[in-house]
């Protein structure tokens, strides 16, 4: 899960930096952050060592993200909102909210840990990027993301509370969180805003 999470978050981060016309070692920066922030901060919440620190192998699967990126674009225009970019920014966040469900349940924390720990994961690479390619994180608006991964997160948390093994609640993890990703992007599914819930006077 981790594996396919880097390749995949790679790619998107490194995307969305060549839209913004970043260097080729910013288009490389944001990739790596993308693929790497979260799983650094799980590391951190979880007190180890980040996996990126102890395993060459973790920097390769990102740099091949990069520059499969790379690639895309050569051939393609508007890779950021192109099949293969969404697809593969669906499966990193099921990847790595499985990752941080798994991690979170080998160490013994809470439901609730559970949930943080998995949506964290799945999501703090990409708020870190944003603030690299100066926005705010697209997980803080409207866009249905992170609920994606509270929903596979809590799924997970709910397989083993019912008993389920861990390759079960890793398998429905995925599915819910990759199959919510995809009828949001596929719907258009928006969390509401405070002004759309106002009621008029």
């Amino acid at each position: 899960m981790n594996a396919i999470g880097l390749v995949a978050f790679a790619l998107v981060g490194a995307t969305k930096a060549i839209r913004e016309e970043f260097d080729l070692f910013g288009v490389a920066v944001v990739g790596l952050v993308t693929a790497f922030a979260g799983g650094a901060t799980r590391d951190l919440l979880v007190n180890r060592v980040p996996l990126a620190l102890q395993s060459p192998s973790e920097i390769v699967l990102a740099l091949f993200g990069v520059a499969l990126a790379i690639a895309v674009r050569a051939v393609l225009e508007s890779a950021d909102d192109h099949l293969i970019t969404q697809c593969a920014d669906a499966v990193g966040l099921a990847a790595f909210t499985t990752a941080g469900a798994i991690v979170a349940t080998g160490v013994g924390v809470s439901g609730f840990g559970v949930v943080a720990i998995a949506t964290i994961n799945a999501v703090g690479g990409g708020a870190f990027a944003d603030v690299l390619l100066d926005r705010s994180p697209f997980i803080l608006l409207e866009d249905f993301y992170a609920s994606c991964a509270v929903l596979g997160g809590t799924a997970y948390w709910l397989v083993v509370l019912l008993g389920g093994t861990g390759s079960v609640a890793a398998a429905v993890c995925a599915a819910v969180t990759v199959g919510t990703r995809i009828a949001a992007v596929t719907y258009g599914w928006r969390v509401p805003t405070a002004q759309v819930l106002r009621t008029s006077p």
